[in-house]
């Protein structure tokens, strides 16, 4: 017990540290593509006639004025605390304050899209499995065709037009004065969100349950005059669930980058519409800290993908002992 303690203590804190590396590389690349961009902000917030001397001020205030290493070396030491610095614009909020609004928004939206994805994808992926070859797996297979080619921003117009022009069901922009609770502001975005990841679950879902229905065991319990339904779900499918559980982390990693689009389209105030207003702004520190809040989010759930694993399968367990 002591020896499994510190392999997986060990393996841990190795999985840390390289998610505080991929979190410092994200960073930098970041800023090095926000210093390449074409604009400044300097010069938005004093507008287009504003003179060289005003401009150069404003630089000075906000620190631009100083060399890119020496800012983002700060920025990286500040972020360590927790400090993103203020926003370059408005009210000049601190970061921690929009972040502290949004980030709530792109997790929810991001949760219950994967769990959306999960249960339609695990759902098509074993009933196409079960009955393979007939209609059921033949419409299984199209839907997750279609989910896998038709991108979010062709998706969502037709459900805009499907549940919003034509049926007049749902909202398609959030509006806080509207009197409709939140959960049918979040009902667009999820179904567009969660199609990609759904669609890919069930192909992988179908693919490994599958091959989980050609084993030994598998066969070794038909023969013991065990009902399809506990061969296919108690055998089969717990077999079959580890690809799809690592598959799941890497999902909600798309889902995070897709809520770029996605909030952005639907005007949630999330931490992709804050992020894309900031690029748009040049607005430095809510970018950066956007990106790494979001880094770190993805980071995060694949690790605990990672810890989930060996108490699914003994086998993974013992091999990393």
């Amino acid at each position: 017990m002591p020896r499994i303690k510190t392999t997986l203590a060990k393996s841990l804190a190795l999985r840390i540290g390289s998610g505080m590396l991929s979190l410092l590389f994200v960073a930098l690349v970041t800023f090095v593509a926000g210093e390449m961009a074409p604009g400044d902000a300097a010069l938005m917030l004093a507008g287009e006639k504003a003179s060289p001397a005003a401009i150069a001020r404003i630089r000075t205030e906000l620190g631009l004025d100083q060399p890119w290493p020496q800012r983002f070396a700060r920025f990286v030491g500040d972020a360590a605390r927790g400090e993103f610095g203020r926003s370059y614009f408005g009210v000049k909020e601190p970061v921690r304050d929009v972040l502290a609004r949004a980030v709530p928004f792109t997790f929810k939206l991001a949760a219950l899209a994967l769990i959306v994805a999960t249960l339609l994808g695990v759902g098509l992926g074993a009933l196409a499995a079960v009955y393979k070859d007939t209609w059921i797996d033949r419409v299984a297979l199209t839907i997750g065709t279609l989910g896998v080619t038709v991108p979010n921003f062709v998706l969502a117009p037709i459900l805009v037009f499907v549940f919003v022009i034509k049926a007049d069901l749902l909202p398609v922009n959030y509006d806080p004065q509207l009197p409709v609770a939140e959960f049918y502001y979040l009902i667009l975005p999820t179904l567009v969100l969660s199609a990609r990841p759904m669609a890919s679950l069930s192909r992988l879902t179908r693919a490994s349950l599958l091959d989980a229905l050609r084993q030994d065991f598998v066969r070794l319990a038909i023969a013991k005059g065990l009902s399809p339904w506990r061969v296919n779900i108690v055998h089969g499918l717990r077999n079959a669930i580890l690809p799809v559980v690592t598959s799941m982390g890497s999902s909600f990693g798309f889902l995070l980058t897709g809520s770029f689009i996605v909030e952005r389209f639907f005007t949630v105030p999330g931490i992709g519409f804050v992020g894309i207003d900031a690029i748009q702004k040049r607005d430095t520190p809510v970018l950066m800290a956007s990106v790494l809040v979001t880094g770190a989010m993805f980071i995060v759930v694949n690790l605990v993908v990672d810890l989930i694993l060996p108490v699914l399968d003994p086998r993974i367990r013992e091999a990393s002992i």
